[in-house]
């Protein structure tokens, strides 16, 4: 266990050098983590805006605040600073009390030792781990270790589509394979339209969409003993893929190598961009004025010469994701953040914040709640249960995001500019990422 965690540090630190002028941690005006009576916490960016999730969770914290009297000072963190803030917070000290992180991130963040580990006594104080979904807690840690946090948010990506856009284009129904999505993207992309959105400069969802297309090409990006194999043809042929979408094929907007704070969800509401691959996008679409029958949902496409139904082995259409809270070892207000999280994974608040942000609920009761049969929803839940596949829980995960993360925003900015991205400047970016997880 040392040697691991004292391997993480390393890797972390060498992360750190590029981001420590980001901070992170506690104000001393009032938020402090001294205070019995305050907690500090850092929500991910889930909704539309920032704005948009200070409105939705604001309430629910004065909810806790009149039951407990703690008052929880918020701060909502946009997903392209959240991991680098979190690391930072673990190398000084100064993180909040409680924070959401993403469970992609948990096996790094808790071989740091800078998380209170969820064991028995911990769960029980919340009501127990039996009330949550197997699969959840198991993204919140590495196997056979006390999870570093508790499943808050469960999620999966989906293929968003314009209904009216697919329409005015003569094509009936979505995109089962990605030669199909590519047939039908062309289509699209012409007269200032494009057919399908993405997030360049957005290192995590990057990692995210190559991870699925590599279990599509049978790759993994680590083999059984942790070891990187970014280099292998399949990790190759998966970035390709995804990049080439822009270099080749066409049918993403060259600025969106740019994107890396949900602009490609605006654009889609615009009617600037037929598809989108995303977690859970309802409320944006609604924010920014969508109506329910504007788009439609399917599952994320497989390769061609399958069946085109996504499932297991190579069929695999997404990570299993989903968002953790978790509690900083070093706050000074251990009572009060347990209550935080007993009250964040109640089946009342669980219900309530899953069904706002259109994600599922990682608490098997609140899944009994009618609205997580809608369909949209119920594509990610048929998606979790039988075609998602975990990130690798190794202590260098949030490495790997941060390496071969780089790497794809690299080879999108050349693909914006024009230069040509072949499979030799892919294994070339890729190698020099997994020589980076070295260093």
């Amino acid at each position: 266990m040392r040697k691991v965690r004292a391997a993480a540090a390393i890797a972390l630190a060498s992360t750190l050098t590029a981001v420590a002028g980001c901070g992170g941690g506690s104000s001393s005006d009032g938020g402090s983590n001294e205070s019995p009576k305050t907690l500090t916490y850092w929500a991910s960016n889930q909704g539309p805006s920032i704005e948009a999730d200070k409105k939705i969770l604001t309430p629910e914290l004065k909810k806790f605040e009149k039951e407990t009297g703690i008052k929880v000072k918020l701060e909502v963190v946009p997903w392209a600073d959240l991991l680098n803030r979190i690391l930072a917070a673990t190398t000084s000290g100064q993180g909040p009390d409680v924070l959401n992180i993403g469970n992609t991130w948990s096996a790094s963040l808790q071989a740091t030792g800078a998380l209170l580990p969820w064991d028995q006594k911990n769960f029980d104080a919340i009501g127990g781990r039996d009330r949550f979904v197997d699969s959840a807690v198991a993204s919140a840690g590495a196997e056979g270790q006390d999870p570093s946090a508790v499943p808050l948010y469960s999620l999966a990506y989906a293929l968003y589509y314009n209904k009216k856009m697919f329409a005015d284009a003569g094509i009936s129904q979505p995109p089962a394979t990605w030669d199909q999505l590519i047939a039908d993207g062309k289509k699209i992309s012409k007269d200032g339209k494009w057919a399908l959105g993405a997030e360049g400069s957005n290192l995590s969802n990057n990692i995210h969409q190559v991870f699925a297309l590599g279990k599509q090409h049978g790759a993994d990006f680590f083999d059984k003993d942790g070891k990187a194999t970014f280099t292998s043809d399949g990790a190759v042929a998966a970035v390709k893929q995804y990049v080439d979408f822009m270099a080749k094929d066409k049918i993403i907007a060259p600025g969106n190598a740019e994107y890396a704070q949900n602009q490609s969800l605006q654009d889609f509401a615009k009617g600037k961009t037929a598809m989108v691959l995303w977690q859970a996008a309802a409320s944006t679409f609604a924010s920014q004025g969508m109506k329910p029958e504007d788009w439609g949902v399917a599952p994320v496409p497989v390769a061609s010469g399958t069946p085109g139904t996504p499932g297991t082995g190579q069929n695999i259409n997404s990570m299993v994701a989903g968002i953790n809270i978790a509690v900083f070892n070093n706050t000074k207000n251990i009572d009060g953040a347990k209550k935080f999280v007993k009250f964040m994974t109640s089946d009342a608040e669980q219900t309530l914040l899953n069904k706002t942000y259109g994600s599922v609920p990682p608490v098997k009761a609140a899944q009994q709640d009618p609205a997580f049969s809608a369909s949209d929803v119920k594509v990610l839940r048929d998606t979790l249960a039988t075609s998602a596949a975990p990130l690798p829980q190794v202590a260098n995960e949030s490495q790997f995001e941060t390496t071969v993360g780089t790497a794809v925003k690299g080879l999108f900015a050349d693909a914006a500019a024009g230069k040509p991205v072949t499979t030799e400047s892919v294994k070339a970016a890729l190698t020099k990422a997994q020589q980076q997880m070295t260093q």
